[in-house]
C-alpha cells in the first residue's frame, strides 16, 4: 500500500508544481512522474491549491461543495478536454481554517460558491490523486507582489500540521512563444528556458528565498521566461508556507521540459 493511500497526521510537505495544459494527460512520462510523486506523499486530509489561473482580490476561496463543475479556462483544444471530470469533495472545514488564519492578520476571506477548480488545479491533481477522494479547496492570488504572497504562505503554514497539503501550481518557465507542439514534447528547449531553469534549480535548491522573490533582477532571461509573473507567483506562497518553520529544505522532484517549457517541480519539507 502506498503512502498516499493511508491518511496520516504527520506534517504535510509543501509543493510547487508545473501544471501543464490539458494535454498533459496524454504525456505518459509526465503523468507517470506525477503519479510516482504522489505515491511517496503521506495522504493529506485535504488539499489547498493556489493556481496561476486565479487572480482575485480580496482573497477568495472556490466552492466548498463537491458538485460545482470544473472551470475549463482554456480555448481551442479538442472537445475531449472539455469532458474531463474531477469530482473531488469540497472542503468547507478547510475554508473555515483559512478564514481564521487570515482574520488573525486582519484580512477577510471571501467565497465564490460558483467557482470550480481551474485547469491549474485539476489537471495535476487528476494525475496525482486520480480517485478524487481528497477534499480540495482553491485559493485566489490577491496580488502578484512577491512579499505579500510570501507572507500569505507564512500565514497558511499552520495548516500543514492539520494534514493539509499546500500546493502552488504554476510553471517554472512560461513563455507561450516557446511552446512548440510540432516538435517532440521532450525536444531541447530554447536556450533562455534552459538558462532560467538552471538558475531556478540552484536558487531554490540552496533555499535562496531573497533571490527567488527578486527573480526579475537576479535570474537570467527572467522576463523571457515569464513575460508576466503569474506562473512563478504560486512559488512565493509555497516558499512562505515552507519557510515558516525556519529555512527552506527543497527537493527537485520533477525536471525536464515540455514543448520548450520547464516542468521543474519542488517538494519542500
Amino acid at each position: 500500500m502506498s503512502a498516499a493511500t493511508t491518511q496520516t497526521s504527520e506534517r504535510q510537505p509543501v509543493l510547487y508544481l508545473s501544471h501543464g495544459a490539458p494535454p498533459l494527460a496524454d504525456d505518459t512520462t509526465w503523468t507517470g512522474e506525477l503519479a510516482a510523486w504522489s505515491s511517496d506523499l503521506p495522504r493529506p486530509s485535504s488539499v489547498l491549491i493556489v493556481s496561476a489561473h486565479w487572480e482575485l482580490a480580496p482573497i477568495a476561496v472556490s466552492a466548498t461543495s463537491g458538485d460545482v463543475p470544473l472551470l475549463y479556462d482554456f480555448w481551442g483544444f479538442p472537445q475531449r478536454y472539455y469532458e474531463v471530470t474531477y469530482d473531488a469533495p469540497g472542503a468547507p472545514e478547510l475554508a473555515q481554517s483559512v478564514a481564521g488564519l487570515l482574520s488573525g492578520a486582519g484580512e477577510s476571506l471571501h467565497q465564490d460558491p460558483s467557482r470550480g477548480l481551474d485547469h491549474g488545479a485539476y489537471v495535476p491533481l487528476k494525475e496525482m490523486f486520480p480517485q478524487a477522494d481528497i477534499p480540495v479547496l482553491q485559493l485566489s492570488m490577491p496580488t502578484l507582489d512577491p512579499q505579500r504572497l510570501f507572507a500569505l504562505g507564512e500565514r497558511l503554514a499552520p495548516l500543514r500540521d492539520e494534514g493539509v497539503l499546500i500546493v502552488g501550481s504554476g510553471f517554472t518557465t512560461h513563455n507561450l512563444a516557446w511552446f512548440n507542439p510540432s516538435a517532440p514534447s521532450d525536444a531541447a528547449p530554447p536556450t533562455p528556458s534552459a538558462e532560467f531553469d538552471h538558475w531556478a534549480a540552484e536558487a531554490v535548491g540552496r533555499g535562496d528565498v531573497d533571490a527567488v522573490l527578486d527573480f526579475l533582477a537576479k535570474a537570467p532571461a527572467a522576463r523571457e521566461a515569464h513575460p508576466r509573473t503569474e506562473h512563478w507567483a504560486p512559488l512565493y506562497v509555497a516558499l512562505g508556507a515552507a519557510s515558516a518553520s525556519g529555512g527552506v529544505d527543497a527537493a527537485s522532484v520533477i525536471d525536464g521540459f515540455w514543448y520548450g517549457l520547464s516542468k521543474r517541480s519542488w517538494q519542500f519539507a
